[in-house]
């Protein structure tokens, strides 16, 4: 691993457009409707925009992305739209399949040409690998990371960016993470994300062709 911190300075997107108001809304005190920024999302509608904004940590994560590799950056709802046209997500009524990694991949490098590589495997070791080339990843993580949760039920279910590593753990942007705690460049021991990480995600890079650290 990784001896002195290697922290990529990715700029941070919630899936949710009022970043301060996360913990409302993963409790229920406050429902996803009432973000008062909703209109940002570029959502027809709140109940459009209440809808996809639980299920939008893929999308977050990909707007950190093009945000750090000097794309514009498109609302999440909009972008949500794409992903869905090209498969990456399958809605069947009020059931959503996705993130759909094959597929997902294809679209980001057809779209803005840059490296995405769907990783059904992975290890810490190659987390580690990946952020040193250059790279970032969306990791399959349970929601409950935010607070590292002892007893998590299971594995995956969420997407993470890993935006750095060190000796000790990695760095992660959660979509879902509590302002001032876990949002923004998270320190997760290493010994901790293994009752998270579902040992599964996609490897992102600023060019197709392959990567330039930056």
């Amino acid at each position: 691993m990784t001896g002195s911190p290697l922290i990529r300075r990715v700029p941070y997107y919630s899936q949710w457009e009022s970043a301060a108001l996360v913990p409302e809304f993963i409790t229920g005190t406050r429902a996803a409707a009432d973000d008062p920024l909703w209109p940002k999302s570029g959502a027809d509608t709140r109940e459009e925009y209440a809808f996809w904004a639980p299920r939008m940590c893929g999308m977050a994560c990909l707007r950190m992305a093009l945000d750090h590799w000097g794309h514009e950056v498109p609302p999440s709802v909009p972008l949500l739209r794409g992903a869905l046209e090209a498969g990456a997500y399958v809605r069947n009524g009020d059931q959503v399949k996705g993130l759909i990694y094959a597929p997902f991949a294809h679209w980001v490098t057809r779209r803005w040409n840059l490296h995405a590589e769907a990783r059904p495997e992975m290890t810490t070791t190659d987390i580690d690998t990946e952020i040193t080339r250059g790279h970032l990843l969306l990791l399959s993580v349970h929601k409950t990371i935010r607070t590292l949760d002892p007893a998590p039920p299971q594995r995956g279910g969420h997407l993470v960016f890993a935006v750095g590593t060190s000796l000790g753990g990695v760095f992660l942007h959660n979509p879902s993470g509590l302002p001032g705690q876990s949002q923004e460049f998270h320190h997760v021991p290493w010994t901790d994300l293994d009752r998270f990480f579902a040992g599964r995600g996609v490897v992102l890079g600023p060019h197709a062709q392959g990567a330039t650290p930056q």
